[in-house]
């Protein structure tokens, strides 16, 4: 055997394939075919291996002594080698390709595929033009190099222009690899209809097609077709599953999402951890205890429990505190063994939804004193925590350290924390100069923060500046036009309110309704809208709200009126705060889990009257009720809220 050494590693190459080819007179041409394939596919072996561009190039010295500097077959590893080390395609590797006389179609894809890759991508066209100019027909790998290409570059017109070539050529219609590369395309450039049609023209399919666009269905918003598809689809594997349950949590589908993971489950389909982060997520939407329980457990069945596995902790972390248990975030918190920035940043921003800001501060401060380092979301968690505890100062101070201390400099984001802080504290015109002062164009959450604010404190002026600008912005946010409507009402600007309501009307902006869901027995979730009686107990509801009314009336409670913001009777008025959503879960909750935590979740932000009723409750009951609204949440027990009237 011949050594063949580099400073890195020790090639061996077989001395007797070219040694006997030397020495002896006559050897049968399959003897020497055979050594010659020996050598060669010992040379591609190495080529493989290869991890600097100087073994690369002792390796073609060995090529071209041996007399295969024509070898298409080496000579294709060889430019493939190269390219994966990113050695630029126009010096050595061209020099290569241009000492080969008679370049086969492999040779020729191999320096497209490496221009495609490196670019410029014309180049790789213009290659792919002297190769059909020459006569070389092209194959499959030709077209899927191209097609990666463009969608890299998200250029569809050439991507276009590249598949009529598969179909003026022939013979790739049928090609499953080119039809789902090209399917790929497509959908990275965002024509999708394109995509589909391919998809239907294909002869041959395989769980690929499927799951390519039944992703790209999902991440485009129509689930509906993502749903369709994945139906159609005869072997569902792991991917197609995942692909349908982080579907339809990224759609706000959590329902549907639990309920694919359970069919996925009974399937016996194995679970990774991308499929668990994806039910993790529909579990927080949802906010039931129960399905966060059974995750975790299948996590655990899984092999992939929060203690080992990091990604799977944070999620889990971030899920049951949306789930309402700060508590049960924690011990899973404590309990990793690895820790990374994503779970303490959960963490911090779990105490600060559920209004424990010192704890989210002493969190904080304990990861600093780690080799952690804090990032955005980081400091969006501490600037919340702030934020709902009214520590104004405190959180100016962590603003102000951001960049110098730690190296991450405020995103708009951060600016929208730091302008509730100051909005929320009623520090309205303060709030409003800081916005003046951003670096970058505000975006809506921060106009929205000081829009907030102005309700809490009753500014319909600096309220026009936030939701004139919210109104280029998100021109069919409704949200933006009923809030600051809200506004106008409570200051008795009626007719101001009238004008935001015909806006309103002639925008064709319909409100959405105020819903909510309680968990009840066995985990079934019941849901509640503003006004509706559909519901099958809705003559116990009724009468159970009006008990629990009638008993707060002895604590003193009186209906907050200001919270109906139309021109309308007082009994009106009363009549639409007793039919909140949040109310009609509350009274469910009290009929039906005796002696347990009522766990309410909302869309739309409790309002003044609720948030009272819910405090009167938890007093009257001895029940402790756990409210999430789109802020944050709510603790109330023994007739206080965990929030201190501060949200």
């Amino acid at each position: 055997m011949v050594k063949f050494c580099t400073k890195t590693s020790l090639f061996i190459f077989p001395k007797t394939s070219c040694h006997q080819l030397q020495t002896q007179s006559f050897i049968p041409f399959s003897v020497r075919q055979e050594h010659k394939n020996i050598l060669e596919s010992r040379l591609v072996s190495i080529l493989h291996g290869c991890a600097h561009i100087n073994q690369a190039k002792q390796v073609h010295a060995h090529i071209v002594r041996k007399g295969l500097d024509q070898c298409c077959y080496v000579l294709t590893k060889l430019l493939r080698t190269l390219t994966k080390l990113d050695v630029p395609m126009g010096s050595y590797p061209r020099l290569v390709f241009q000492q080969v006389e008679y370049p086969n179609p492999f040779l020729w894809t191999a320096l497209i595929r490496g221009y495609a890759l490196q670019g410029p991508l014309m180049e790789s066209v213009l290659l792919y033009n002297s190769m059909r100019r020459r006569g070389t027909g092209p194959v499959s790998f030709t077209f899927t190099a191209l097609f990666k290409a463009c969608s890299a570059a998200l250029d569809v017109n050439l991507g276009t222009q590249v598949h009529a070539q598969t179909i003026l050529v022939g013979g790739f219609g049928s090609d499953l690899y080119v039809g789902n590369t090209l399917i790929d395309m497509y959908v990275k450039c965002g024509c999708l209809d394109c995509g589909r049609r391919v998809f239907d023209e294909m002869l041959d399919r395989d769980v690929i097609s499927w799951t390519s666009l039944i992703v790209a269905y999902a991440k485009s918003g129509n689930i509906e077709a993502a749903s369709e598809l994945f139906d159609g689809l005869p072997t569902k594997d792991m991917v197609a599953w995942t692909a349908m349950v982080t579907g339809y949590a990224q759609n706000a589908k959590p329902r549907e999402a639990l309920e694919a993971f359970e069919r996925m489950q009974a399937a016996g389909v194995k679970t990774d951890e991308v499929t668990l982060v994806g039910v993790i997520s529909a579990c927080a939407q949802l906010g039931a205890a129960k399905y966060a329980n059974w995750v975790r457990d299948v996590a655990e069945q899984s092999g992939l429990g929060p203690t080992s596995n990091v990604v799977v902790g944070s999620a889990l972390i971030d899920m049951y505190a949306k789930c309402g248990s700060v508590e049960d975030a924690y011990k899973v918190f404590e309990k990793m063994e690895e820790k990374n920035v994503y779970s303490y940043s959960s963490m911090i921003v779990g105490f600060a939804m559920h209004g424990l800001a010192d704890a989210a501060l002493e969190l904080f401060n304990g990861m600093v004193k780690t080799e952690t380092k804090p990032n955005r979301v980081t400091f969006i968690g501490v600037l919340t925590a702030c934020s709902h505890a009214g520590m104004v100062e405190k959180g100016k101070r962590l603003f102000a350290m951001m960049q110098d201390c730690y190296g991450v400099a405020p995103a708009d984001d951060h600016y929208a924390c730091m302008v509730d802080l100051l909005g929320r504290a009623g520090r309205l015109e303060e709030a409003l100069n800081l916005v003046k002062l951003m670096p970058m164009n505000p975006h809506g959450a921060v106009w929205g923060a000081l829009l907030g604010s102005c309700r809490i404190h009753g500014n319909p002026d600096i309220a026009w500046i936030a939701a004139s600008h919210l109104f280029e912005l998100e021109p069919n946010n409704i949200g933006n036009y009923i809030l600051l409507s809200n506004i106008y009402a409570s200051a008795g600007m009626w007719d101001d309110v009238s004008k935001i309501r015909k806006l309103m009307r002639a925008k064709g902006l319909k409100k959405n309704p105020g819903c909510s869901w309680v968990e009840g027995k066995k985990g079934i979730i019941h849901e509640f809208f503003a006004g509706d009686m559909s519901h099958p107990k809705t003559r116990e509801i009724k009468q159970a709200l009006e008990d629990l009314l009638d008993g707060l009336k002895y604590l003193g409670y009186q209906p907050k009126l200001s919270c109906v913001a139309y021109d309308i009777s007082d009994e009106e008025k009363k009549r639409l705060l007793m039919s909140h959503s949040e109310k009609l879960a509350l009274a469910f909750g009290l009929l039906t889990s005796a002696g347990c935590t009522i766990r309410i979740v909302k869309n739309l932000r409790i309002c003044e009257d609720c948030h009272s009723v819910m405090c009167g409750a938890s007093q009257i009951t001895g029940r402790e009720i756990v409210v999430r609204d789109n802020m944050r949440f709510h603790h109330f027990r023994n007739g206080t809220c965990s929030c201190g009237n501060f949200w």
